[in-house]
Order: C-alpha cells, then structure tokens, then sequence
C-alpha cells in the first residue's frame, strides 16, 4: 500500500482531497526485453514534467512546492537522459483524521485530513501542545465527525519514468544497493516506471478526534523514534545523491576521453556500473573531490565483456544455469565442455547435453556421445587429462544423484564408474578441483542436509577417501566455489542454510589442513552461486546472489600479496551472474549460462560472453620495477634516494616519515591496506613536526616491487586537496590499484627509512590465554592431569560496567 503522498510534478491530484492508496507490485524485472514505446513521446513527457517542476505556481499537494531537501537528487535523476521524475516525497512526520464507516467501490483509502504534516524532524512541544490543549485553549477538530487519529512517519519516496526496461533496472539495483530495498519496477506497459522507496515507515493509532488515547509521554516516545527514522532516511538520500552524482562524472570521463558512449547503450550504463561499489554503510556522506579518481573510474569504464557471436548449433543450447563447464587445452585445440543443467533450447528443462564451444571462433558442436547421464543440474564436472568426471548433482528435486560419470574425449564415450573405498553420498552444489589427477569435494545440499565434509577421489584407482577434520575446518555449505592453486585449494563464499558466506579458505592437499586466509583491501560481499577461476597470479570471483549489480564485478585476489583488487566491468548488458560457469581459456575469461526466474516476467538467461583478462592485471604487472635503483622517494634526488634504500636493504623495521598534518590520512590508507605494523607504537620527533609510522615489511617490499609515476607533490597536493578531506574509503570505494594509494603516500612528502627507535606494543594476552598459563602451572604443581585444561572456557564475555 503506497500512499499518494508525493509532489506531483505533471497531473496533480484533485485538490481538498484525501490521500488515495495506490498498489505497487513489488516486483524486479529481470528481462531485458526491448520495448518499442515512442522515444519522441518519452522526450515530450519528460520536456513536460520539467516544465512544470520550474513553474513557481503551487501544485496542488499539501505543501504546494516540492521538498527542498531532495531538490538535488531530483536534478541528478532529470539530467540523465534516461529518466525524469514524475512525483515525490522526501519524507513526513504527520498525524491523519480519517473518518470512520466510510467505504467506497474504487478507493482504498477513507479520506479525512491532516491536522499535522512536516517534511522536517518535528518538534515535540508542537505535537503534544495539538493534541493534549489546555482547558482555555480551544480543540481541533470540534463538530467534525467522528475520525481516527493516526501517527505516521513515512519515508521518501519518488516516482520516476524510465527510457527503458534496462535502464530502469540499473536505478532500481542502484536504489536498492543504496538502502531502498523496497524499489521496484511498478509498470512495463506504455510507460515503463519505477518506485524508489523503503519500509522504515511508522503507523501507529492514537485514538479518537476528542478522545487521545495514549499519554503524553508516549507521544513524546513517538515523535522521537519518527526524528530518528528521519534522520536514517536522509541518510540514505544523502547516499543515493552521492552514487547519483559519482555516476554522472564516470559518464562524463568516458564521453570525453574514451568516446565510449552510443546510442544504443546511452550514457547511462557505464554510469550505473560506476555506483555498484557504494551502498548505504560504504557511502562518505561528506562531500569528497571525486575528480582526483576520475583515471580509475576510466579504468572501470574500459573493461568490457564481449558478446560471443555463435554459429553452429543454435544459441539457445547455451541458455541455461546449474550445469558445469571446463576447459580443454591441448596441442589439438583450445575449447570449453558444457554438460547438463536446467534451460536449453524449447521447453525449458534438465539437460544431458554435451556441447563444445570454441570461444575464439564461437563455434558450438554437439558431443554426441551414446549413453549420456541422466538429466541433471548442480553438478561438477572435472579434468584429468582427456577425461571430463561428471559428480553428483540432482535428477528432480526428489533424486539427489551420487553417481561418477566419466566422458573420455579420445575415445568418443561415456561410462559410469564404479567407484571403491568411502562411501560418497548424494549431494548437488558441492564445489570440486582437481590436483595431481585427484578430484576433491567439499559440502554439497542433499534435501535438506547440508554437507561439511571433504573426500577426495583418485581417479587411478576410482576410489572414495574421506579427509578427517584438520585445522581451521569450514561450516557447512553448499552453493560455494573452488579452485586448485598448485597444491591448495582456495574455497569462497557459499550458502550455510541461513546466509550468505564471504570467508576465504584454503586446503593443503599435502597436509591436509584447512586455514582461514587473511586479505587485505575489501574483500567480496558474501555470496553464493558465483564463479572462481584461476589466472596467472590471480582468483578471481564474479557473479552470485544476492544480486547487487555486483555481479558486474570482477574481484582479484593477489596471491602474491594476498590482497583484494576489483574492477567494474562495461557493456554487459542484462547478463545476469547467477549458478553460471567461468572458463579461462588463454588470456580469456569465458562465460556460459546463468540467470534467474521471477514469476512475473519469466526466466532469464544470460548469454555467452568473454572477458579479456589480461588488461585486467596491467595495474600492478605492467609497472613493476627490475631495478631497485630506480625507484624514487619524493622530495628526495635519486642519489639520495639509493642511498635509503641500500640504508633499508636487510633491515628488519621501517617506518614512513610525514608531516604531521598528513598523519591521519596516511594512518587510514596503511590500515586498510595492512600496511601499519600494529606491534609496533606510532612516535614523533622534531618537535612533534614529523610523525614515524610503523610499516609491514609488505608494504616495504611492494614499494619496492612497484615503480611510482613521478608527480610534482605540490601539483598533486593541489589536484587532490588531501589535507583533512582525503580518506582511505576514497581508495577502498573506487577500487584503485596500490599504485595510486602509494602515490599519494609518498606525493605527502613520505620517505621510507629505518627504524631506529623500535618501540613494540605490549602483547596483549587473551583471557583463555592467561588463565590456562595459570591453571597449567598449577595442574603441573600438583601433578594433576593435564586434560583437565580442556575445561577451560574458551569465551568471555566483558561485564565492566
């Protein structure tokens, strides 16, 4: 029930009339079906509206003017050529009478009027004054029939035309990264519109017009809880405007400097890629100078997934999720195996279907193999050599499969394996990798069952071991990836029943110890039903659930550094990432399926695509420095420099030296990276003018590893404006590379040296620590048995006061 509370920008309502209800279907389109609407017609719409919105006649809403607070974010919407807003609302306080026993055929609402109304945090003198008068004072609504009084807090709300379907989905992912998760598309007939909006709406009853039933306090209590709200919704407008704006300047770098920009997809697709990083808890709600990112966000715009252009067999073969996919490379050809899964061409449904796709040519054949298996989905599919091992998955949703299918690509046939050992159970949505022609599996659903466990199979021997509980062992999931890194594996994300995962693991085939990784920079949001793949130095991981406009997307992790690098993708048009597959061929990223169902627009699928991912490592690779040498410290000449760093060479502490005025932003950058030396304190010297920040011998070594563009410090200094505005979340939200946070470090006037006087923090013991050294020399006193420090509590919880 959606309230018609909005200034009315084309056709207000009647005047003197209560609000009417209007139903929204909440529904998010997920089809990117042209629609064939005049576009001339939407320009005379939108000319209209904006006409109207700069008349300075009153409209005829409550307040006769539009908000001001929200007079920003609806220029940024009706400047973009793919939208214009048609009413809107930036949030109220106010207390309704509406009038009981009064129905009507067409109208939800029961009219009445409003005896207070606010788009402000209100007052609460006013409030309680209007509704508790004094004996002398005369009260409202004396003589009107009998109403009800209602309290209500409302939030904002617009309402905005869209060019298209497409770009309606953009806002509308937008909106919703951004806190309004209430957003939908409400129509896709003539006009296709949206609904930018949120359910931190409040509605309480107070009585009757005469007759308040609730004490002054508790009104007091209401209008309070109402402030608060109020607050949390412009805080989220606040954000919405700041992703809106950072879009429009993404649209302008790329209009100037790559002439990305065309007809087709309008200047406002890059534009919506560019604000997927930003939601309500990253957003810097203070005005930062985003003009000094203006390089990356070009960076952002350029990395474009192509379209694969399929000859052969028909595309609709590939137009299905939940089925699996690996490469095969060899002398003989380079070419990616598509086997089973839920789509396909005609009537949508499990597949048996093996298909090859050559991702250069785009030519896809069909393996007609005799004796397939069984129809299936969320299955894996693994490479030994010329043999592809299809494990488990699910039949229908009452046949969890179990089985070991093997297609030999030499001979041209299936066979089942009978497998010895452990016994395997049923599981679909398990995750495997290959090492060393051993295929290992993790987790898995089985109905409601969700899996934990590890078994390994060989595939010489066709036999099932289970692996025993080691290290630092993950939860229970299904829907999760997996990736062979030489001998470990890497295991990401998944689905434990009740949320979404973002934790990274990985697995010693040699050991047989789990460990949780630590990384530095953000790392992904939790997801599951995404792709992890293998390149060069990199694992990467796009797509997955809960779709964000994420899933255009790619995050790296640098095995090197283990550090976390992003980078948004361009022109992938509808394609959702979603129980897809990811193959590298050569320097390729090759995408196959995915999608998603909605019962109001069907199912979608998303079509082949590619991703060149070499460009994608340029960043870091294409500068790193041979010669030691050659690496300048700014402010300083490069003899000078040589000399610290032969000075730093084979020392065991650093620290960065700055002046104190750059402190707490450098502080900030070498936090988020990992690159602050928290065993060691922070100190001054010259009089408190310098600041001496403890470094990682990471961050020591990458300096060295990377070769800075030389800038004139006091031209970047002006250019950036760091000084008191600049922060470590401009770096984290943008996605740079450690290039540029390096830059700015050392534009600061920064120059890494020695360490000479090491100050190290006290190491701070935990409880469970101390008390089992205590406990444990006394056990070893009396001469007690040492099992009795498996009692020890292993959680505290603080109740200082």
């Amino acid at each position: 029930m959606l309230p018609r509370r909005r200034r009315y920008h084309t056709s207000p309502p009647p005047q003197n009339k209560a609000p009417k209800q209007h139903t929204f279907a909440p529904c998010f389109s997920l089809s990117h079906k042209p629609l064939y609407h005049s576009t001339m017609e939407f320009e005379k719409r939108k000319a209209s509206s904006l006409v109207s919105m700069a008349s300075t006649s009153t409209d005829k809403s409550p307040k006769g003017t539009l908000d001001a607070p929200i007079i920003p974010l609806l220029n940024s919407i009706n400047n973009h050529p793919s939208y214009f807003t048609t009413s809107s609302c930036s949030g109220r306080i106010s207390i309704l009478s509406q009038p009981f026993n009064i129905t009507t055929k067409k109208k939800k609402a029961r009219g009445g009027s409003w005896i207070f109304i606010t788009h402000e945090p209100a007052n609460t003198s006013i409030v309680t004054d209007l509704l508790f008068p004094t004996a002398t004072e005369k009260g409202w609504g004396e003589g009107e029939v009998e109403s009800e009084l209602v309290f209500r807090f409302e939030p904002l709300i617009i309402a905005i035309e869209c060019k298209d379907l497409g770009a309606a989905q953009g806002l509308v992912a937008t909106a919703i990264a951004c806190g309004f998760r209430e957003s939908g598309i409400t129509s896709v007939c003539k006009r296709v519109i949206i609904a930018i909006r949120c359910s931190i709406r409040l509605e309480v009853p107070l009585g009757l017009v005469g007759n308040v039933m609730v004490s002054r306090e508790y009104v007091e209590y209401l209008v309070g809880i109402s402030n608060e709200k109020m607050q949390s919704n412009r805080k989220r407008t606040d954000c919405f405007l700041q992703v809106l704006e950072s879009k429009l300047l993404c649209n302008q770098v790329v209009e100037a400097k790559s002439g990305l920009v065309n007809a087709e997809g309008g200047d406002g697709d890059c534009g919506a890629e560019s604000t997927t990083e930003v939601t309500v808890g990253d957003c810097n709600l203070e005005k930062t100078d985003l003009s000094s990112h203006s390089g990356s966000l070009d960076l952002q715009c350029r990395n474009s997934l192509l379209k694969i252009v399929i000859v052969g067999e028909p595309v609709d073969k590939l137009f299905l999720w939940g089925h699996s996919a690996c490469t095969l490379n060899n002398e003989h050809y380079k070419k990616v195996v598509v086997f089973g899964g839920f789509g396909g061409q005609g009537r949508h449904a499990r597949r048996n279907d093996s298909l090859m796709l050559d991702p250069f040519s785009g030519t896809l054949v069909a393996v007609n193999v005799e004796g397939p298996p069984s129809p299936r989905l969320s299955h894996t599919s693994s490479v030994t050599g010329e043999c592809i091992f299809i494990i488990g998955g699910r039949g229908d949703p009452l046949k969890i499969l179990n089985d070991v299918w093997v297609l030999d690509m030499a001979r041209n046939e299936w066979s089942l394996l009978e497998c010895a050992g452990s016994v395997f159970h049923p599981r679909h949505r398990h995750a495997a990798a290959v090492v060393d022609g051993k295929i290992y599996v993790f987790g898995g659903l089985d109905n409601e069952t969700v899996s934990s466990s590890m078994q390994v199979l060989n595939t010489e021997s066709s036999r099932w071991s289970d692996i025993s509980v080691q290290g630092e062992w993950p939860c229970a999931r299904h829907s999760h990836s997996l990736v062979a890194v030489g001998s470990l594996l890497f295991m990401f994300g998944g689905y434990d029943g009740e949320k979404a995962l973002g934790d990274l693991y990985s697995f010693d085939t040699k050991t047989f110890l789990w460990k949780k990784e630590k990384t530095t920079g953000r790392t992904p949001y939790p997801r599951f039903s995404h792709s992890m793949f293998l390149y060069k130095n990199y694992v990467g991981i796009i797509g997955g659930c809960p779709v964000r406009q994420h899933f255009q997307e790619v995050a790296l992790l640098d095995m090197r550094h283990s550090s976390w690098r992003h980078i948004t993708l361009d022109s992938i048009g509808g394609n959702m990432f979603v129980r897809s597959t990811a193959s590298v061929v050569d320097d390729d990223l090759v995408m196959i399926g995915g999608g998603a169902s909605c019962y109001a627009f069907g199912t979608k699928f998303s079509k082949p695509t590619k991703l060149h991912l070499l460009p994608l490592t340029y960043p870091d690779d294409s500068h790193t420095s041979t010669h030691m040498e050659e690496i300048p410290i700014i402010h300083k000449p490069k003899e000078s420099a040589g000399k610290d760093l032969e000075l730093c060479t084979g020392a065991e502490y650093h620290v960065l030296k700055l002046e104190r005025k750059y402190a707490k932003m450098a502080k900030d950058i070498l936090k988020q990276f990992g690159w602050l030396d928290l065993g060691r304190k922070v100190y001054s010297r010259g009089n408190g003018l310098h600041i001496y920040l403890p470094v990682t011998e990471k961050f020591y070594t990458l300096f060295l590893e990377v070769e800075h563009d030389y800038r004139d410090p006091s031209e970047t200094l002006n250019d950036l404006n760091l000084v008191g505005t600049a922060t470590s979340e401009i770096f984290l939200v943008n996605n740079v590379s450690y290039q540029i946070p390096l830059n700015h470090l050392f534009s600061c006037g920064g120059s890494l040296l020695v360490d000479e006087a090491v100050c190290l923090r006290k190491a701070l013991k935990s409880p469970h620590k101390r008390l089992s050294e205590t406990v444990g020399s006394l056990i070893k006193q009396k001469g007690l048995s040492q099992k009795l420090l498996e009692q020890i509590p292993t959680r505290f919880v603080d109740i200082t006061p």
